[in-house]
């Protein structure tokens, strides 16, 4: 169909192909590479689609100077330089390429891991200087050796693939895949300290979030045997730069290749010129096949958008498909589902998803997206959409059950996600139409959610709020909001404490070691 010149703004180097599908689909293509920040927002006045890739900052600024603005594509995997709840807010779709490197990924991480055990660089560098030192360089095979997969998603297990056919053992480190399809694949699954003590090779591919930010530091590398050789193609600030360089320097661990710095670009950290570690300046997804495919791929998603069709790697999604009464909890589920994930030590094989009242009368499939977009989320196995969201449940090996009741007690409608001995409920306020928590572990309470909260099961004993309230506030953390959880008689007591910012991990250690504490949860909600 011809859609008339809708004018779609390039403002970074897109692979020619991609380029193509656009103008061959009749849109006016507008290629202004290196925009300035001022110069973009003149440039988006009157564009209908922004493509960008990783440099271009996307802020709600712009969005705003762009009022025609139907969709920005992303042609990569991050989502770090678009804001995306601005683009919902204003109805504007983001979509990006979230497959479009994973192959190179891959590659690029078994390329570190054969240029690390052999010593390739140290080896060129010192022969094209005049240097013949072949025994020097003495290296190590990988048949045989045991590699340690942190994130077994889409990369880790094309990683685990390749490597098994070098006859290598894997072990592999992820909360949020079962024992079933570890099984299938032929991985054994550890805990994050066994792996570490276990492998001959670590490598890493999950998402920086504030969970994984120092994941590898000096803490758990002392676990480590003296052969880890560790390998960070996935996000930089995942592994502690200055932790890492001094453990092969002291000849604690045998060496690294590094493709991800916690700041980029960088020509300054404390892994640069450590013998025995290898760096490369992010080049991951450098590949011509890698960048070409998310050109191609971003191309044909803005397309689809333009033309008002659907739209596989669609980030965010109107919700103009759902019930009208359902629609205030789209936000929620996911709110839940995020709450549910920071409950849980390991992703459960069967979720529930439960609607209650009238909600459990209409259409809510994509409510049930929803919740699962919240835990799935915090998995850190790349974007999670409400398209993609089902195919990465499958890869998990999670049954997803809908269980729905007319009865809803005291509430007009509630939403509740339980699995592995945890459940999060939720209602819509009539008040402000805001989210309220009302149920956590079965305990009955009712609080407005905040970014950061710590979830506490304790003794049902007088002087516990106080305790946890003087640690908090000895340590400096504001308190705005703390709540009780009602229970049955004789059952352990539960407190959401909500506060004004992250609380360290210092303090919540601090709040464990009360006596009169069994558990404390951090709980992030990004």
């Amino acid at each position: 169909m011809m859609v008339g010149m809708k004018r779609v703004l390039i403002t970074e180097p897109l692979a020619d192909r991609g380029v193509q599908v656009l103008r061959d689909a009749g849109y006016d293509v507008d290629l202004r590479v290196g925009l300035e920040p001022a110069a973009l927002l003149e440039a988006v006045v009157g564009a209908h689609a922004l493509i960008v890739r990783s440099a271009t900052q996307v802020t709600a600024e712009v969005l705003a100077a762009g009022p025609d603005l139907e969709v920005v594509g992303r042609a990569g995997v991050g989502l770090d330089n678009v804001d995306v709840p601005a683009a919902t807010a204003r109805g504007v779709m983001v979509v990006n390429a979230p497959e479009s490197n994973i192959i190179s990924a891959a590659e690029q991480t078994i390329a570190l891991m054969l240029a690390q055990a052999r010593n390739i660089p140290q080896a060129h560098a010192a022969l094209i200087e005049g240097r013949w030192e072949r025994s020097k360089w003495e290296g190590v095979e990988l048949h045989g050796k045991t590699l340690g997969i942190v994130g077994f998603g889409r990369i880790g297990r094309l990683v685990a693939a390749r490597a098994k056919a070098l006859g290598m053992r894997i072990v592999a480190h992820d909360p949020f895949v079962s024992d079933e399809v570890a099984r299938m694949e032929g991985v054994t699954l550890l805990t994050l300290d066994e792996l570490v003590g276990t492998a001959d090779f670590l490598t890493l591919h999950l998402a920086k979030t504030p969970d994984t930010i120092g994941l590898i530091g000096e803490e758990l590398l002392q676990n480590a045997k003296p052969e880890l050789r560790v390998i960070n193609v996935a996000r930089g600030g995942i592994v502690d730069e200055a932790a890492l360089a001094a453990a092969v320097s002291s000849g604690r661990i045998a060496g690294a290749a590094i493709d991800v710095f916690d700041a980029e670009p960088t020509t300054d950290s404390p892994l640069f010129g450590v013998p025995g570690i290898i760096v490369t300046p992010h080049l991951g997804a450098s590949t011509r096949e890698a960048q070409d495919k998310a050109g191609v791929v971003i191309a044909e998603q803005v397309k689809l958008s333009l033309a008002g069709e659907f739209v596989p790697f669609a980030v965010n999604v109107d919700a103009g498909a759902a019930p009208e009464l359902l629609k205030p909890f789209l936000a929620v589920g996911e709110l839940i589902g995020a709450m549910f994930a920071g409950l849980i030590d390991k992703l459960p094989e069967q979720i529930d998803v439960e609607f209650r009242g009238e909600i459990s009368e209409v259409d809510n499939s994509l409510a049930v997206l929803s919740v699962l977009k919240g835990v799935l989320a915090q998995a850190g196995d790349g974007p999670v959409s409400y398209v993609n969201v089902k195919t990465v449940v499958a890869q998990r090996g999670i049954e997803v059950r809908t269980v729905t009741s007319a009865a809803s007690h005291d509430h007009n409608n509630v939403l509740l996600v339980r699995g592995g001995g945890h459940s999060v409920g939720a209602i819509v306020s009539s008040i402000d139409g805001e989210a309220r928590i009302i149920q956590v572990d079965d305990h009955r309470l009712e609080l407005r959610p905040r970014h950061d909260m710590l979830i506490i099961r304790n003794d049902d004993l007088p002087g516990v709020v106080g305790a946890v309230g003087s640690e908090l506030g000895n340590a400096g953390v504001n308190i705005s909001s703390m709540h009780l959880g009602e229970s049955e008689a004789g059952a352990a007591a539960l407190m959401v404490v909500a506060t004004d910012e992250a609380v360290p991990p210092a303090v919540i250690d601090a709040v464990q070691a009360l006596d009169t504490v069994e558990t404390v949860r951090p709980i992030r909600i990004r």
